[in-house]
């Protein structure tokens, strides 16, 4: 018996949502080697695992909490990766909101109601110019915008280690973190004695808005158009240079609002470890998520529930907490994996023997 791939004709709607649980079930099959290596069980170690991050009021919140930058990550992923911009940049576009939300939340010389506003808005603007620049290299002078996208980070990243360790670092504490924001630029708590903050809301409602612009308007369309075929795009009148540095723009601001959450929600200062990798994971997230707005937040609510109950399982059972990095990356590879047989199926032959 041999096997060989074979392109499908159409992709039946069923498989399309199949393969992402696909996906999912076999990162947990591979991954729990790593579990019976370290000489736990592996159901009582995924059932720690996702139990302690939704069995009470606050290990959901802290769950939310957790998917919110995720949700926006991934999002500005899916918009990026729509028009084949590659964004591999969106971690640099957080610190790059981060830092601008940290600055103006801090400012004295505004009324306190216009904080939260101007820290949103800002925070966007900061995360989009810094995904224009690479979006500009590649529509003017074709420059890859994988290392572009990818070596900005780390540009944006030890520019803001300079400023923590240098005009930014507190003279009394000797700690290289931001000042803090002003009280009227916390975003207000949602939920009494909890975290849950307003950027959960703001990732909520980013993520319809974003669905609409993808499936309901012109610019959506064109941003769909010039990723599957920017010569027959440009053929039909449609700028594709335009198209692309405005979906990098609006990718760009989307994972700039999440480092604004951070900073406005959480930590109300900018700190060298503000973000664990929210940019990298967003990528995973968009996959898992077919590129589908909607999927996105399913998407990130499960890695949030990862990260979140790692370190719950790693006390119980003694597996590495790192297990949750590997599971990220093991769903990415799986999900690249199941999106090849969106396109092709197995055609078995028997071999006769004479």
């Amino acid at each position: 018996m041999t096997f060989r791939l074979e392109p499908r004709e159409h992709t039946p709607v069923w498989l399309n949502a199949l393969l992402p649980l696909l996906a999912v079930f076999a990162t947990l099959v591979i991954c729990s080697g790593l579990i019976k290596l370290a000489g736990a069980s592996v159901f009582s170690a995924y059932a720690i695992l996702f139990k302690s991050a939704l069995n009470s009021r606050f290990n959901l919140v802290e769950t939310a909490v957790k998917a919110t930058p995720l949700i926006l990550t991934g999002l500005a992923v899916v918009v990026a990766f729509r028009a084949k911009f590659w964004n591999i940049g969106a971690e640099g576009q957080l610190l790059a909101g981060a830092m601008a939300a940290a600055y103006l939340g801090a400012l004295k010389s505004f009324p306190g109601w216009s904080l939260i506003p101007l820290m949103i808005v800002g925070g966007a603007l900061a995360g989009a110019i810094w995904a224009a620049i690479p979006a500009i290299l590649k529509t003017r002078y074709k420059v890859d915008d994988v290392v572009t996208t990818l070596l900005l980070n780390f540009v944006i990243y030890y520019g803001m280690m300079a400023l923590l360790n240098g005009p930014w670092k507190d003279p009394l504490s000797g700690y290289p973190d931001s000042p803090d924001i002003l009280p009227a630029a916390e975003f207000p708590i949602l939920l009494k004695a909890t975290r849950l903050h307003l950027g959960v809301v703001v990732a909520v409602v980013a993520t319809l808005l974003i669905w609409f612009l993808v499936r309901r308007t012109t610019l959506g369309f064109s941003i769909t158009a010039v990723g599957e075929n920017p010569k027959a795009s440009s053929y039909a009148g449609m700028s594709v240079s335009k198209v692309i540095f405005l979906a990098a723009a609006i990718s760009g601001g989307l994972a700039g609002l999440a480092g604004v959450g951070e900073v406005g929600g959480l930590h109300f200062q900018v700190m060298a470890g503000i973000s664990p990798g929210y940019g990298y994971t967003g990528i995973v997230i968009a996959m898992l998520a077919r590129l589908n707005p909607l999927g996105v937040i399913p998407s990130a609510v499960f890695f949030a529930i990862i990260i979140t109950g790692a370190e719950a399982m790693s006390r119980a059972t003694g597996v590495p907490v790192f297990l949750a990095d590997v599971i990220q990356g093991t769903a990415l590879v799986t999900m690249l994996i199941a999106l090849l047989f969106n396109q092709y199926r197995l055609r078995f032959k028997r071999v006769s023997h004479e």
